[in-house]
């Protein structure tokens, strides 16, 4: 059995998105969704981790979501398919996040305990730690990046999460939406910003929807 871990070395110091265990997550998907329901989720729509007094979680098959914060809706995280919500944080007993559809997107729902059970029955206990490690590292970049980061570096690693996002929704959204709604930098700051790194040709803008990133310094 193959139990390597890739770590921040073996990265390149890359984003943890640009690691994600993807081939774990798709044979996770594989063997969990005949055990679960499917359905289409449309744009805008939110979903809990909770159906009556049961946890449940969601298999992504296609499309993307944003992890929100309940209270003020801050986005801590998004994701593409294929993916697995509603696994890593199982044990909190307090209803602080939603998940907010951000393209159409076709999923499986099944009981979290179902989940558990699956996961040990079927053997995927390897996939789903490296799925987890992923997770964490995505809130602890997430946590790190918010509490230690100038503006600038903040609005850099915005830029490039944008980029990494489908041509839809890259399309739909301004640059400074895009970062305003994930931080709790001002929109005149961000909007400085994002004008001086065009003007200096380090990005492309078409009506404020960001069109390339032709390369960012590391301080400005």
């Amino acid at each position: 059995m193959n139990t390597k871990i890739t770590t921040m070395e073996t990265m390149g110091g890359k984003f943890v998105q640009a690691c994600k265990p993807t081939s774990d997550i798709e044979k996770i998907i594989k063997e969990i969704a005949p055990f679960g329901t499917v359905f289409q989720a449309n744009k805008g729509e939110i979903l809990r981790y909770r159906s009556g007094k049961n946890r449940v979680c969601y298999l992504l098959h296609q499309g993307s979501v944003t992890l929100n914060r309940r209270g003020d809706g801050m986005v801590l995280n998004s994701e593409r398919a294929m993916f697995v919500l509603g696994v890593s944080n199982q044990f909190s007993q307090a209803e602080n996040l939603y998940i907010r559809i951000n393209e159409n997107a076709i999923m499986t729902r099944l009981p979290l305990e179902r989940f558990n059970l699956l996961i040990e029955s079927l053997g995927l206990w390897e996939s789903l730690c490296k799925l987890l490690i992923y997770t964490a590292s995505r809130v602890y970049e997430h946590c790190t990046l918010i509490s230690q980061m100038s503006s600038f570096e903040i609005i850099r690693f915005h830029l490039q999460e944008l980029m990494n996002e489908s041509e839809r929704i890259r399309n739909n959204i301004t640059a400074a939406n895009y970062i305003q709604s994930r931080t709790y930098l001002s929109r005149s700051g961000i909007m400085r910003i994002l004008a001086e790194l065009r003007d200096a040709g380090y990005i492309e803008l078409n009506r404020g929807v960001l069109v390339a990133i032709n390369e960012l310094p590391l301080k400005f």
